[in-house]
Parts: C-alpha cells; structure tokens; sequence
C-alpha cells in the first residue's frame, strides 16, 4: 500500500540456505571399500601370519628370563602350631618384639647362569596399596620444597606429632618396606648396587633436595623402616621406589642390583633382616633374583595374548575359505549400490 509520503515499503525475505561447497555438502572424494570375501579371508590372514610370530617371539624372550623366587616371611619364622590362627599369631608377636633377633639366613641355588645386571626385587602379596585413602595419603608439595613442610593436608593420621610436622608424611611412607638382604656366595659378599633404581623423574622433579625427613617415625606404631635424617629425600632411592603405589595387590619393587654373573648350580646365601610385618593382614614376602631380556623381566601373558589372537584370526580365515570353496556365492553387481548410482537429471 502507499505510504502517507507517497513512499512503497518492500519486504525482502533473507535466505538460510548455506553456500553450497563440496565439503558441507559431503561430497569429497572418499574411499569406500568392498568387504569381499577374499579382502576378508586376506585381512583375517594377514593378522594370523603377523600376530602369532610376535607372540612367539614374547615367548622365547620370556622363556630367556632367569629367576630366583623365595618366599622367606614363613620359612623365617617357622611356627609350631597347627593350629593357623594361633601360628599366625604367634609371627605377629615376634614381628612386634623389638628384641627379638629377626635375623635369617636363606640358601639359594642359581638354575642357570645368569649375566649381569642381575636384579634384586621383593614381591608382596595381599598389599593393597590401590586403596583410596592410601594412595591419598600423601603430600607432593612438602616432599618436593622445604618451604612447604608444614603442608600436611591428607596425610592423617601420620600428619603431625606434638604440633610439629612429619616429613615425609602420610601413610604411604609410614609404611616404607625396612626387610634388607646380604647376599654372598663362596662367603665372598655379593655387593648389591642401590643406586638409579628409582626414576630420574622423582629425583629431579617429585622430591626436593633441600628435604629432610623431620620427626619420621618418631611414635608408636611405627609402621616401617626409618630415614636417615642427614640425607634429602631425592637421595633416598628405597623411599622414592616405595612410594610409587602399585596399582595391584601383589606387585615387586626393585630393590638393587648385582652387577657380575652367576654360574649354574652356586650356592648364593642370603642373609635377611625380617623387618616388615606382614603377619598382621596375612600377607607374604618373597625375594626375587631376575635377570632381563628386550622385553624386561619374566612375564608369558603378552606372549600368549599374541598367539591366542593369532590362532583366532587364522581360524576365522580358514573357515572363510572352506565356506567359499565349497559353497561359493556369487558377488552382487557394485554398480547398484546407492552411492554408484548416476543421479537422474532433472
């Protein structure tokens, strides 16, 4: 209609419709691949042919591994008893007594020579350091400044004595493993070297070396070994290696190495201080001596892993090819699949 100053009014309709391209339009090339049925016997075969030597290979490296496992938290303190509760109990009294001697001597005979480094482990069994607030029992910014020794915040209940702060705090380090061994062989010692058994990482970056342990273990109950007071906590290797928590309950953790080779058949003693209490939530304490291959320590579960799923893959692609040997099925034209057809022009 005509305005009062003789003026039209047009109404223009603005348009959503976005700019055509080949990309918001999906029409990039594309690869769009046939399963036929021989790609599918080829695949299955390809993973069989690749998977199974891989296995095979974890299997002999496995196999090269030489070990030593004792398990000494019984045989070092033998109970009388038949009944278990009242031998356990009885480990646990002697564990706790302080004057008693926990001094015992192991003989181990090497199976196979083993080549240097040769490592030297404990394993725990039954030790759930996964627990929630075991793991949270810590204080990464005390450990790593001392400035920051009086942060304790997660620690309890091994967060503080008489006001004054523990360091290292929580639970994690009031529980540091203190069993020590001395090994020897012809009663010649057998040095076991300790030093880089913990990450570089933890060393430079997780504990400061201007730390000091400060009123550790200072209380009863005194969960476990104790630190020298005159040495920073990145020097502290046993710690650091300690406080790494294992994500299962029954896990290793390094303990040194022996740097020269033992022979087949040597009578290798050990002389063990049995410190840690285990008794207490029936756990087990065991040594272990281990040489290593390009795959590390002694460990068949990848390898069979590999040939398990090798063994499937081939399986599956015999069985394709019998079917299609004996009951063939002509393939459809692929010309008649949607995205082959010509679009019809309008």
């Amino acid at each position: 209609m005509p305005s009062g100053d003789g003026s039209t009014k047009s109404s223009t309709k603005t348009s959503k419709k976005p700019q055509y391209s080949r990309f918001t339009q999906q029409e990039l090339p594309a690869c769009k691949p046939i399963l036929t049925p021989g790609l599918v016997m080829a695949a299955f075969l390809i993973l069989g042919l690749a998977f199974i030597p891989i296995g095979l290979s974890h299997l002999s490296a496995s196999d090269n591994v030489v070990q030593l496992i004792d398990r000494y938290d019984e045989a070092c303190f033998p109970a009388s008893s038949s009944n278990p509760e009242e031998a356990n109990g009885k480990r646990i009294s002697y564990i706790q007594d302080d004057k008693t001697d926990k001094t015992c001597t192991r003989n181990l005979t090497v199976p196979q020579k083993m080549k240097q480094p040769i490592f030297v482990y404990y394993q725990l069994d039954e030790f759930y350091q996964n627990h929630r607030r075991y793991v949270r029992s810590r204080n990464d910014q005390q450990y790593r400044s001392a400035s920051a020794e009086r942060k304790t915040a997660n620690c309890d209940p091994e967060a503080e004595v008489n006001g004054n702060p523990i360091v290292p705090c929580g639970l994690i380090a009031w529980s540091l493993f203190n069993d020590t061994y001395s090994l020897s062989r012809n009663d010649i010692a057998l040095p076991i070297n300790k030093n880089g058994i913990a990450w570089e990482s933890d060393k430079t970056s997780r504990f400061g070396s201007d730390v000091y342990p400060k009123n550790f273990q200072t209380r009863s109950p005194i969960g476990g070994g104790k630190l020298n007071e005159k040495i920073p906590l990145n020097q502290q290797e046993d710690l650091l290696v300690w406080m790494r928590t294992a994500t299962l309950p029954s896990f290793r953790k390094l303990y040194g190495r022996i740097e020269t080779d033992l022979e087949e058949n040597e009578i290798i003693k050990v002389v063990i201080q049995n410190n840690y209490n285990t008794y207490t939530f029936s756990g087990k304490k065991k040594l272990v001596i281990s040489t290593t291959t390009w795959i590390g320590g002694k460990n068949d579960f990848l390898g069979r892993v590999y040939v398990t799923v090798g063994g499937i893959c081939l399986l599956i692609a015999i069985t394709y090819i019998i079917f299609y040997l004996v009951r063939p099925r002509p393939l459809g034209d692929p010309a008649y699949l949607s995205w082959n057809k010509v679009p019809a022009s309008n």
